[in-house]
């Protein structure tokens, strides 16, 4: 990450001749909000003196108190480069302060950066992510609006001309490596229109940074190729679903601390103990790595997705996985969360999970090297796996039952997250559906 100065930015700013400056921030829903000003109010910026109105997004304040000012994390600063030469488009990250100069504790990032607080606390200096973040192209029709015609009938790993994105994808890399990216990978993935682009780990917040922007760019330039991208976890029955792997690593003096030459698996004590506490907290913090009512269409058997709470380093179908990589490369891969979650409250509460498994010193049941998904419920009983929740219903009644995941949220979100997701549940609960239509409609 570019290391900025005041100076350094106006510089750029009147180098690459920018005109607007969008300072962005997260709801507590995941959604990518933003102020755009005129470049003439960057000064106004910089000294942290823009405000906006925090009662009008979802999450935040009651209108009674809702001047909110917009703190730009000057290391964020971008030009978008697929904006005009006649006047580019810059943006900064912002975190969220009170008028007091508090930080709000209602703002996603503010809230991972506490936690992470807590993780240095416990000698730990660095939590990195290599997310996985998987979506999916459709076309657009005449008036621009999305259908459900994918853009391919491609496989995992296709190539054109069965892969029609490879386009779009190859742009989607160009302007994000002109934005920073180091990206690792970008392929077709198994379910026809579904892709896939991986880009370099980074520490946590950088990381919950980068997947925004990742989102903002893949919408961004599938348009330009009359595309609709979209990060919906299951947009079709009968094919896989969209997930979001998380790749995790604690590091401690500049080694990683999941790595140990003479553990078993070459694994450390600490790197049991951290899965031991994603184990013992996954069904309760499901509801914020899987925070809408599709969510639960994904993790269901048979399409590559967890559904049930086990590790392996030999399968892909528990919860955990361990990648073959170790030294500085050894992680935990965590394989139910989804692209519909907000990254800062699902880094908040991995964390969180983990941290509680090391801090008790929590033992990591035995790992299951052999498909979970063949294994009936008696089979599955005996070796200890549960059931991740099947529905946002259930996810929610979890979450409530789980002080150290809901302290990894805060008063305020958790308690906002919670009535906006169960009103989320209540409107799809009461809904007919065309499948109950089709189904009942003529039979009774």
């Amino acid at each position: 990450m570019a290391k900025y100065t005041q100076d350094d930015i106006k510089r750029i700013v009147k180098e690459e001749n920018v005109k607007y400056i969008r300072l962005q921030f997260t709801d507590i829903l995941g959604t990518i909000k933003n102020v755009e000003i005129p470049v003439s109010q960057l000064e106004k910026a910089l000294d942290n003196k823009m405000m906006f109105d925090g009662s009008s997004i979802e999450g935040f304040v009651r209108i009674e108190e809702s001047d909110m000012n917009l703190y730009p994390d000057l290391d964020t600063f971008v030009v978008f480069p697929w904006t005009s030469e006649k006047g580019k488009v810059a943006r900064f990250i912002c975190d969220i302060y009170n008028p007091d100069g508090t930080p709000f504790e209602g703002d996603p990032r503010a809230n991972l950066k506490r936690v992470l607080k807590e993780m240095q606390e416990l000698g730990f200096s660095d939590f990195n992510l290599g997310p996985e973040p998987e979506f999916f192209l459709f076309k657009l029709d005449e008036k621009g609006e999305p259908t459900l015609e994918l853009n391919d009938k491609g496989g995992y790993f296709d190539l054109a001309p069965t892969d029609l994105g490879e386009n779009c994808r190859r742009d989607i890399v160009l302007e994000l490596e002109e934005m920073g990216f180091e990206i690792e990978a970008s392929h077709h993935e198994v379910a026809p229109g579904q892709h896939e682009i991986d880009f370099k780990y980074a520490d946590a917040i950088r990381a919950c940074d980068d997947i925004q922007t990742f989102k903002l760019v893949v919408k961004t330039i599938a348009r330009k190729h009359g595309l609709h991208a979209t990060f919906m976890p299951k947009p079709l029955f009968g094919v896989n679903g969209s997930g979001m792997h998380m790749n995790l690593s604690l590091f401690k003096d500049g080694e990683n601390a999941f790595y140990d030459k003479n553990g078993d698996l070459e694994l450390s004590k600490t790197a049991k103990q951290f899965i031991a506490g994603i184990i013992e907290h996954a069904p309760n913090f499901t509801a914020v790595t899987n925070p809408t009512v599709n969510s639960y269409k994904r993790l269901v058997p048979g399409y590559e997705a967890p559904c049930y709470v086990a590790w392996s380093a030999r399968n892909r179908s528990p919860l955990i996985r361990i990648p073959a990589s170790r030294g500085i490369s050894t992680r935990v891969e965590v394989r139910s969360v989804d692209p519909a979650a907000n990254p800062y409250l699902a880094m908040a509460v991995l964390l969180k999970a983990g941290l509680d498994g090391i801090k008790n010193n929590m033992e990591a049941p035995k790992p299951i090297d052999r498909n979970i998904y063949v294994m009936n419920k008696a089979e599955r009983m005996a070796a200890g796996i549960v059931d991740l929740p099947s529905t946002l219903a259930a996810a929610l009644d979890n979450l409530q039952t789980d002080e150290v995941i809901q302290s990894a949220l805060g008063e305020h979100l958790l308690e906002h997250f919670i009535e906006a997701k169960e009103i989320e549940w209540d409107m799809f609960r009461t809904q007919v559906h065309p499948w109950e239509r089709d189904q009942y409609l003529t039979q009774y």
